[in-house]
């Protein structure tokens, strides 16, 4: 054997051995717990970052916020008397027929600081009862926030309850509990809604209990499409041959049901209960903003954009509702950050 044919030999036996050493990093990977696998692939989602920072932003600056920044409370009036400049509109029509727009200035002194602008006093300004923009926006997003954790846990339960029991018994049970996930992803919300806020508003009931009456009727209509969900996925795994298992080991339907069918749905859920937070959040808003879920003097996201109903306000006092509008924005977008890089660390299928 030649000199050059040894070399050659003794060239290769040496780049074995950075090839026997890769076989750590593939151990590792078998070696990884699914916990540990699943927030490794969370985590190298540049969008789950940025998810994670909107969540904890808003967390801090709505209940960390208020602690810190006491000067003023959430129904605080400020009552210094000033000089405030009042915008009236005419509309005239010419011989001509043009019609002709007039914006007439007035000044008006309140016994109250209201439509104050942003100032070292008042960071973002104070509305029209004279209370302080931005501590009522962080107040805003602690309902906002609350409501949404609260009725995505109840519809949670509700779903995983009703949709175990009719995925695992099928027959009369399964037929009767879809029909009545049918019935209510049919019953057109918008008028039920307008009914209910009437009827609360005739019972003359308190802020305060309105926001337990708006989180009980946004979980009785958002629960039918969980319980779809865990339906669907029991209907497959009861057919695996762990569940065959348990059933010669004598397990209660009951411990079949909830220690071994719903554990396996849970990666689904959690994907489902992220991305349905920003839902319920945008669906608080939209009712506080028709009138129908938190009302003054508690402050919400959805009460503060209403504000700019009026025409005053949407072109001259832009810090009133526009705050709150990029909360939600923020608060939307986060949740489905988040959600979107849940469903691909959870998928079983993505890359390593």
């Amino acid at each position: 054997m030649s000199e050059k044919d040894k070399e050659f030999i003794a060239s290769e036996e040496n780049e074995l051995i950075p090839a026997a050493t890769t076989g750590e990093e593939e151990e590792t990977y078998l070696e990884m717990s699914p916990i540990r696998l699943v927030m490794r692939r969370f985590f190298r989602s540049k969008l789950s970052i940025v998810g994670i920072l909107m969540i904890a932003f808003l967390f801090l600056f709505s209940f960390l916020g208020p602690v810190i920044y006491q000067r003023w409370g959430e129904e605080t009036v400020d009552r210094t008397e000033v000089s405030n400049f009042i915008y009236q509109t005419y509309h005239y029509t010419d011989a001509d027929g043009n019609r002709i727009e007039v914006v007439e200035q007035l000044e008006h002194i309140s016994g109250i600081n209201n439509y104050a602008s942003p100032s070292a006093d008042h960071l973002l300004g104070t509305d029209d009862k004279g209370m302080d923009v931005f501590v009522r926006l962080m107040y805003g997003g602690r309902i906002s926030l609350t409501i949404g954790f609260i009725v995505v846990i109840l519809e949670t339960l509700i779903g995983v309850l009703l949709g175990g029991i009719s995925g695992y018994f099928g027959g009369w049970v399964d037929q009767l509990i879809m029909r009545i996930v049918d019935i209510f992803n049919c019953i057109p919300m918008l008028p039920i809604l307008l009914i209910a806020s009437a009827m609360i508003d005739s019972w003359n009931i308190e802020p305060d209990k309105r926001i337990y009456i708006l989180m009980v009727i946004i979980t009785i209509f958002s629960w039918s499409g969980v319980a779809r969900l865990v339906r669907g996925q029991i209907l497959s795994l009861r057919e695996q041959e762990y569940i065959t298992a348990t059933e010669v080991m004598g397990l209660s339907t009951w411990r079949k049901i909830f220690f071994h069918l719903i554990p396996n749905v849970m990666p689904q859920l959690i994907v489902s209960m992220t991305l349905g937070l920003g839902s319920v959040i945008l669906y608080e808003s939209t009712l506080s903003y028709l009138g129908l879920g938190v009302q003054l003097p508690k402050a919400a996201w959805g009460t503060m954009i209403a504000t700019s109903n009026d025409p005053q306000v949407l072109s001259y006092h832009v810090n009133m509702w526009l705050p709150a509008g990029f909360m939600i924005v923020i608060a939307v977008l986060g949740f489905n950050f988040v959600g979107d890089g849940l469903r691909d660390a959870m998928d079983p299928k993505a890359r390593k």
